[in-house]
């Protein structure tokens, strides 16, 4: 009996630990585990099963979470939906933008040698990928369950969620709004035991790549470092900032903290949607809007894959020798913002869409091809800031939106914005 209370006050005194203490305590031992004991795999596997765990509960979180929103609403998606898409699409946009200034300012290039990376589907062009969305999008609901494919959830999701709304006895709507919060339960849950998933996540990256590969392609990881933390630290502030009218970096560094370090270390926007759920809660969001803007967020919301599609592209141009004005880097710039909206929510998903801007200067594909095995040999930095940009972002602009409205109608906003509304900080 003493020893089932003692495991109980341990658990209670860990539980009310801030989660961002538990995370960097879990980061520093991962990192001193991967470098003290690099052949002791067995360490990983907290991380694996934590990404593993996101994952599988990912497609049926949002599915469920979707219809009971819908079936159980009062009201419809207003103009907060289709302006957080707006956002979404605009800082995309800004973030290849970005990259081209950072690339023209500081040029880059890389030795291309060694066999291309092997891949099973590069999309030929901008038309493949927006047509591949729409295939995707009338996939069986149930494959689309089992292989993660959220533009497909999202479509069936919201037709059910309607027509359950119209159709469906109040028992049937009751049914799917305890599922979804047993769902929500379960998620706080796996969030509560994040530190020790990422302890394992960081365990692996450093006893796999070392610190070797801050000094292999140290050129062009500062150049993909500083655009991405360019659009974290400056364009998207501005951008919240034009909105709001207020101070925007407590909530950009609000959402940095509790999606981003997540999301740094899961390498997948998607895995990252029940994170960005219980944060979009914790701000006091209309769970009807962050329920379907979350999940389309981590499908079209890609500033960090627009700045590695563009840099990575500008970057084998320079290296081949190529001139490129400005007029084709904006074209780029915009060919890049709809190819990161074809990307996966997985990680590694806006490398296979390198090959794709190259053609637009006439790169063969096996040269492009050469540069996605240099963006995977980077990947352990690249991708996870990349992913992490992206997934804060979602929250972000989910929440710049809401807040927009609270103010249009007359509503105070939280504290840390100078409001007077108080929230689960």
């Amino acid at each position: 009996m003493e020893q089932k209370k003692t495991m109980a006050r341990i658990f209670r005194k860990y539980s009310e630990t801030s989660l961002i203490i538990r995370i960097l305590v879990g980061l520093l031992i991962g990192a001193a585990l991967g470098l003290l004991f690099p052949s002791a795999s067995f360490l990983g596997i907290p991380g694996t099963l934590f990404v593993s765990a996101l994952k599988a509960i990912a497609p049926v979180l949002v599915f469920v979470l979707v219809i009971s929103s819908l079936a159980n609403s009062q009201t419809k998606l207003d103009s907060r939906f289709s302006f957080v898409i707006f956002e979404y699409l605009f800082s995309t946009l800004a973030a290849a933008l970005v990259a081209v200034a950072f690339s023209f300012l500081f040029p880059t290039t890389i030795t291309l040698t060694g066999e291309a990376a092997q891949a099973e589907a590069v999309p030929s062009g901008v038309g493949e990928v927006m047509r591949n969305l729409l295939v995707g999008m009338f996939s069986n609901p149930v494959g689309a369950l089992v292989s993660g494919n959220y533009i497909s959830i999202l479509f069936w999701a919201v037709l059910f969620g309607v027509l359950m709304k119209k159709l469906a006895s109040e028992g049937t709507r009751s049914l799917f709004n305890d599922l979804s919060e047993i769902l929500s339960r379960t998620v706080k849950g796996i969030i509560n035991l994040a530190p020790f998933g990422i302890m394992g996540l960081v365990f692996q990256s450093v006893s796999e790549s070392g610190l070797s590969i801050y000094l292999d392609y140290g050129k062009l990881i500062l150049l993909l470092v500083g655009s991405m933390l360019t659009v974290a630290l400056i364009i998207n502030p501005l951008i919240a900032f034009l909105i709001l009218r207020r101070n925007p970096y407590p909530l950009i560094f609000r959402c940095i903290r509790e999606s981003g370090i997540t999301a740094f270390f899961t390498r997948s926007s998607a895995a990252n949607i029940p994170v960005n759920m219980r944060l979009c809660e914790r701000l006091g969001l209309d769970r009807d809007m962050y329920s379907v803007s979350i999940p389309l967020g981590a499908t079209i919301n890609m500033d960090g894959a627009a700045v590695v599609i563009t840099i990575m592209t500008l970057t084998t141009v320079r290296t081949l020798g190529i001139a490129v004005d400005i007029p084709s880097a904006i074209i780029l710039s915009a060919l890049s913002t709809l190819a990161a909206c074809g990307t996966s929510g997985v990680a590694g998903g806006s490398l296979l869409l390198i090959p794709m801007a190259c053609s637009l200067f006439g790169v063969p594909a096996e040269i492009a091809m050469q540069v996605v095995g240099v963006g995977f040999i980077i990947s352990v930095i690249q991708d996870s800031l990349e992913t992490a940009l992206n997934s804060s972002g979602d929250v972000i602009f989910t929440a710049v939106a809401e807040y927009r409205h609270w103010q249009k109608a007359g509503k105070d906003l939280p504290t840390f914005l100078g409001g007077k509304t108080k929230l689960d900080i």
